[in-house]
């Protein structure tokens, strides 16, 4: 099986996101397609599901011409596609979402008995035995809604699957199930191509890579011919300094302190974070860490315990309440909590600070723009205009949208969850560089990450939660990865 792409060209407004692309998909290898973000990796890969059709270039599958004129072509040419951002039914089960448009029936009516033992089986060969085929995908977490994301692609015979960062919300050992259901797909004949940030994923999976910039192909070839290095600087097109920065300055005064917290998953937590020191909370998904951050932001109430910022009581009872304190919350779910998507770029990154910009009640549009480019530039946001809506851009410049709001707004408390989370390579070496600076001004950072690398990396302490209670404290010095993994699945270290 053979899927290729040839002379691709694909135009936007104010933005040439295929400039004469070519790919090859081959059956029975994986092949890894890397780039920044805005290089043009999502609208290819739109264009070989059929959610996009080329301005010029030609598609043949196994040497035949292929016409998609929408996903359903696409699908019929067993090409699936698992989109970044998910794509399910909350009302329906998760059997009823993996087999939605194919579900088994006898005599015109579905076979429920049938269509949840076949889904039990796709879920198991996930290694996803905790997922009732019966529950509603609206009770599901994030990372149990992304494996089903997964299974709705896989059970439906792919000849080609295309996944989009396809383990950006899931805990290790739900990504090393999927490693193994690629393998598998691998091994039985299917194409597929893997957009990944993750370097260590590219050299785990890939056989092949394809390196993006700008719009074109940089080069292409078997894994064997990149170093880690040349990949990088052919995706950013420049040299990045290696590894996480490190603060120069010791731990201020107590910025946040949290004292025996519940808050529905949160059942005891305790912890401080101090100006001038990044703090890091690890766990399993489901450990608590996320609501920790929502019940500091004031989004979810506080049932028990106390709260303490700069000294004083600290009980918000909405966000609204936590900015007015200098708290701000980079949300792990930027389309559903972090943006408003119909709006633009200007728009979102300014919201949080507009009284500051008016004068007697109006919005100085010059000082407003002023500030929104500073951010834009700072954080390399590739957008035609600021006018544009927030919508049409890429995942990880959305996410880097969030963040300008917050580095405009000067907050001195800043909980982020998965910072970099859909974000390339080149930006996330910015992102930990502003993160760093920001501390070194005197601000402090609440940090969940799934990327123990990263955590381990950024940190100045490192928490562990575990069933939703803090259980345990590192020092930067001690938190191996080896003794910080043990900790968070509750054995001895």
């Amino acid at each position: 099986m053979e899927l290729t792409a040839q002379g691709l060209v694909k135009q936007y407004p104010g933005v040439r996101a295929l400039d004469g692309v070519g790919l090859t998909l081959r059956g029975g290898e994986v092949h890894a397609v890397v780039g920044e973000n805005g290089a043009g990796k999502s609208s290819l890969m739109k264009i070989l599901s059929g959610a996009a059709r080329p301005d010029a270039g030609v598609l043949t599958l196994d040497g035949q011409p292929l016409v998609l004129r929408g996903p359903r072509d696409a699908q019929r040419a067993g090409i699936r596609m698992i989109h970044q951002e998910l794509s399910l039914v909350p009302e329906l089960t998760v059997a009823e979402n993996i087999f939605l448009g194919h579900e088994p029936a006898t005599r015109g009516v579905i076979a429920r008995r049938t269509l949840v033992t076949d889904a039990r089986a796709v879920l198991d060969r996930l290694g996803q035995e905790a997922i009732d085929p019966a529950a509603s995908v609206r009770t599901l977490s994030l990372a149990a809604r992304q494996m089903t994301e997964i299974a709705k692609a896989i059970a439906r015979d792919a000849r080609v699957l295309i996944m989009d960062e396809p383990t950006a919300i899931l805990a290790q050992h739900e990504a090393d199930a999927l490693f193994a259901v690629i393998r598998q797909l691998r091994a039985d004949g299917v194409a597929v191509a893997y957009i990944t940030h993750r370097m260590d994923e590219v050299y785990l999976l890939a056989d092949q890579v394809t390196v993006l910039r700008d719009g074109r192909v940089v080069s292409t070839g078997a894994l064997g011919e990149y170093n880690r290095a040349e990949m990088v600087r052919q995706m950013v097109g420049r040299e990045l300094a290696g590894g996480f920065p490190v603060g120069s300055q010791s731990a201020g005064a107590e910025r946040l302190a949290i004292e025996g917290v519940s808050s529905g998953r949160v059942r005891h937590a305790t912890l401080q974070v101090h100006a001038g020191e990044i703090v890091a909370v690890v766990g399993l998904v489901g450990a608590g860490r996320t609501e920790l951050l929502r019940a500091v932001f004031g989004a979810a109430p506080i049932t028990g315990g106390t709260m303490r910022l700069d000294g004083a009581p600290y009980a918000p009872r909405s966000p609204r309440e936590a900015i007015a304190r200098g708290v701000a919350l980079l949300p792990e779910d930027r389309k559903a909590e972090g943006l408003i998507l119909a709006a633009a770029v200007r728009e979102n990154a300014s919201m949080a600070v507009l009284p500051r910009l008016a004068a007697a009640g109006v919005i100085r549009r010059g000082a407003e723009r002023a500030a929104v480019v500073h951010w834009i530039e700072a954080l390399r946001i590739r957008t035609p205009s600021q006018e544009q809506l927030v919508r049409m851009l890429s995942g990880g410049n959305q996410q880097k949208v969030v963040l300008a709001r917050w580095m405009l707004a000067e907050s001195s408390l800043l909980l982020v969850d998965e910072p970099t989370r859909g974000i390339d390579v080149g930006a996330r070496a910015e992102i930990y560089t502003l993160m760093r600076d920001l501390v070194e001004r005197g601000a402090a950072i609440l940090m969940v990450s799934s990327d123990l690398p990263e955590a381990l990396g950024m940190a100045d302490r490192v928490i562990v939660m575990r069933d939703g209670a803090t259980t345990a404290e590192l020092q930067r010095s001690e938190a191996t990865p080896d003794r910080v993994a043990a900790l968070i699945l509750g054995e001895v270290a």
